[in-house]
């Protein structure tokens, strides 16, 4: 029996293959899956890891137990399995463990129309009732259903993006042997793009390097490719290939800050003063660019839920976070790399510049990106860089501790998982970044001493 109360996080299912994650447990969660939801019929997907398949057989067994029908769309990505509920209104289980390595696996849960389930939406219930239902015997009710769902998740995302007048390009994409490579030929095909694909083949062992293009040493052989063909740009895409990150022509990677601001440029203009989400360690070039497009940006912790939450409440057409992670209230407020990366080809193909000159007028500050300390006592170590800095900005602690100056903020959070501080600064020159930035990480590496 796997371990439920390890492998139940704040907004998914993850653990190791079978120590934590088995099949009994993928059993038991499916029949608590479907009597919480109330669901009477629901759609599965995987991805490519070895696990993945024998996982999710369980699930639907545990799933038509409880007498519900299932459509299974077989392999997909995480945004495949959020087109899935979306447009077919059913509850949803992607089977993925996003970036983590081989030997874990685990499970994105959304009720009808790709409502994110998570530990106070329904999570916990799921978990203390699939407790209960562990080695309870499964006899078959519901049905089965395969349906390949891949071409119309892509006819769905070309709709969104008007892609009628991009120039030929020559896009290098990096799918890390994740879902990617099974998800980009079928959304370029018809494009005027040649594509120049890495590590397409599925392989859930990662034999290349780790499907996580937040990590720079992921983006390497990308870099190298886009710059050796002479490429307009380069996509890396995570395991489930729900993130994209954006390499442009010269390899250097484009803050997911400045696709932000780009994309919501684009909505704006589609949607006139619409409300636009983006998380508290984005650029401040977000909301200053939303505003001046005649938006209304709004701020939020970070984290998927709370983007997902604010977004439904505030009906905002777009969300960005530093993550890679982009949100559209046309994909059910779901989000897709996939669809970013699809107006980023729209807005380099539509004219003639370089994508560096594109996102240029994006990229208005210097940013430090996200340093990690291991640091023991976290609390003191946040009251320390409070004093510090207690006469030299002003205070805000919506997440963590953001403290602004003239010219420059940061903030320090702890991560909700590891005995780490995440670092984010940002100046409008790099040499008051970089003050910032290494006063901070003094005071915390005093601190973890």
């Amino acid at each position: 029996m796997g371990d439920l109360a390890k492998i139940f996080k704040a907004y998914d299912v993850r653990g190791v293959v079978p120590d934590e994650l088995d099949e009994p447990t993928a059993e038991a969660v499916g029949a608590a899956f479907v009597e919480v939801t109330g669901a009477e019929s629901i759609v599965v997907a995987h991805d490519m890891r070895e696990s993945s398949v024998p996982l999710a057989e369980a699930f639907v067994r545990g799933a038509r137990s409880r007498g519900a029908d299932v459509v299974h769309a077989g392999l997909g990505s995480t945004d495949l399995l959020y087109y899935a509920s979306g447009s077919l209104g059913l509850p949803g289980v992607m089977f993925t463990a996003s970036h983590n390595p081989a030997r874990y696996n685990g499970m994105k849960m959304c009720r009808a129309g790709a409502v994110p389930i998570g530990g106070d939406t329904g999570l916990i219930d799921i978990r203390d009732r699939a407790a209960e239902l562990v080695g309870v015997p499964a006899a078959p009710g519901g049905s089965v259903i395969e349906k390949d769902l891949l071409q119309g998740y892509a006819d769905h995302l070309r709709t969104l993006v008007d892609l009628s007048r991009i120039r030929p390009l020559k896009v290098v994409v990096d799918a890390g042997n994740g879902m990617g490579g099974h998800t980009v030929p079928a959304v370029f095909e018809g494009l005027p793009i040649e594509l120049t694909p890495l590590y397409f083949e599925l392989d859930g062992n990662f034999p290349n390097h780790e499907a996580n293009p937040i990590e720079p040493q992921n983006l390497v052989d990308l870099q190298r490719a886009v710059v050796a063909g002479e490429a307009d740009l380069g996509l890396a895409f995570d395991g489930d290939a729900d993130r994209c990150w954006v390499i442009d022509e010269q390899g250097r990677s484009v803050s997911p800050s400045a696709v932000t601001a780009l994309v919501a440029t684009r909505e704006l203009a589609k949607h006139p003063g619409s409300t636009i989400i983006h998380n508290l360690i984005t650029s401040s070039a977000v909301p200053e660019i939303v505003r001046e497009q005649g938006g209304v940006p709004v701020r939020t912790r970070v984290g998927h839920s709370f983007i997902k939450a604010e977004m439904a409440r505030t009906g905002a057409v777009f969300g960005g976070e530093h993550s890679a992670h982009y949100y559209f209230r046309d994909f059910w407020f779901a989000d897709s790399g996939m669809l970013a990366a699809l107006h980023v080809l729209a807005a380099l193909g539509e004219q003639e510049r370089p994508l560096s000159e594109v996102v240029e007028v994006y990229s208005r500050y210097h940013a430090s990106g996200e340093i990690n300390s291991a640091v023991a006592d976290q609390g003191d170590a946040l009251r320390r860089v409070r004093e510090a800095f207690a006469a030299r900005g002003e205070f805000d602690e919506l997440d963590g501790l953001t403290v602004t100056g003239p010219g420059w903020w940061f903030n320090l959070r702890a991560s909700n998982t590891e005995p780490l501080l995440r670092l984010n600064a940002e100046a409008a020159d790099e040499s008051t970044m970089r003050a910032i930035r290494d006063e901070v990480l003094a005071i915390v590496g005093r601190v973890s001493e």
